[in-house]
């Protein structure tokens, strides 16, 4: 799984470009708290790069959840909408926000990968 950051930490998976799968970041997940609900967005709904796509909340404050690349959104995470504390116990797997098809693969190339979104988390 090759995973891309953005600096708004989210992270996308887009070993499969037609069902990209984006989520929040261990570091925005850690900065939020207890996340107790999710808006993900609906299914067929298209979304620029950096768009509002849901929102997290959590019991500390709530924080929008962007678009990391342009695309139509293709599945949302139905289990994250039923148990919201997945985005805390595995932000990075099960607590999955959204699916989309991407309509610009070379947006890729202006997100970060591991080393510099550690970088920007460490720094």
């Amino acid at each position: 799984m090759s995973l891309k950051f953005t600096a708004d930490h989210e992270w996308i998976n887009a070993d499969d470009t037609a069902a990209a799968v984006v989520g929040i970041t261990v570091h925005a997940q850690d900065a939020l708290g207890d996340v107790v609900f999710v808006d993900l967005p609906a299914v067929g709904v298209s979304f620029a790069q950096g768009d509002v796509a849901g929102v997290v909340e959590s019991v500390k404050a709530a924080a929008d959840v962007y678009a990391p690349l342009s695309g139509e959104v293709v599945e949302v995470n139905e289990a994250l909408r039923d148990d919201p504390s997945l985005a805390n116990t595995d932000p990075l797997g099960a607590g999955w926000f959204f699916k989309m098809k991407l309509s610009d693969v070379s947006q890729l190339d202006a997100l970060m990968d591991t080393t510099a979104y550690d970088a920007l988390t460490q720094g």
